[in-house]
């Protein structure tokens, strides 16, 4: 697009309201009939879905936030060719599934959509960081700690197979999103299980606090 302001503008807006659509909340209300920002751990994202909807309601709203992301970053590329500008779309977009205006900015912690935005740019990190989270899945059995986890990967990934020093940048600072973000849910679930010996290794991956 010649009309650079325009673009981002567009590229802006649109990557908002593609972070914004509420996936979980639409599963919950359409599946079970329920407000998933009102039971389990009430964070409207794909894991809170796994345990309070189902397995499969789970993972499409675990395809549709990653989708946001990488949606985001794809139409920055198409209209823009700023880097800048596709790092913005990413930002806001996590911002948007964070904040949704249409469920009074009360939204989930950005992990999905995040993921989404660090594939499209670094394809390597879908094994790398698949292969870290199956392998903490099956010694510490919590979903949300193992994925947290195999995100750090993409700073690296970033350093030694792709040579992009503003990949290391852009991965590390939007890492501090979801983990800033899942600050107040670790003290909750510290205070429920009465050590951090159990909150960081479960029974089972149903076992959750």
């Amino acid at each position: 697009m010649t009309n650079e302001p325009l673009a981002i503008a567009i590229v802006i807006i649109a990557a908002y309201l593609l972070g914004s659509i509420p996936s979980a909340y639409i599963i919950g209300r359409l599946v079970k009939g329920i407000d998933i920002r009102q039971v389990g751990s009430r964070n409207m994202g794909a894991m809170n879905t796994f345990y309070n909807v189902g397995i499969a309601s789970g993972a499409t709203v675990l395809a549709v936030d990653i989708g946001k992301g990488a949606a985001a970053i794809a139409l920055a590329q198409w209209l823009s060719d700023s880097n800048m500008v596709m790092f913005f779309a990413g930002v806001t977009a996590v911002l948007g599934h964070n904040f949704p205006v249409w469920l009074g900015f009360k939204g989930g912690k950005g992990g999905a959509p995040l993921i989404g935005t660090l594939i499209f740019l670094m394809p390597w990190g879908i094994p790398i960081g698949l292969s870290i989270f199956l392998l903490l899945l099956l010694v510490i059995r919590f979903p949300t700690l193992s994925y947290g986890i195999a995100l750090l990967c993409f700073p690296f990934i970033a350093w030694l197979i792709y040579h992009r020093g503003d990949y290391v940048i852009y991965s590390s600072l939007m890492l501090l999103i979801p983990f800033v973000s899942y600050i107040p849910r670790i003290k909750e679930m510290r205070t429920k299980s009465g050590s951090w010996g159990r909150v960081i290794k479960r029974r089972n991956i149903k076992d959750r606090f």
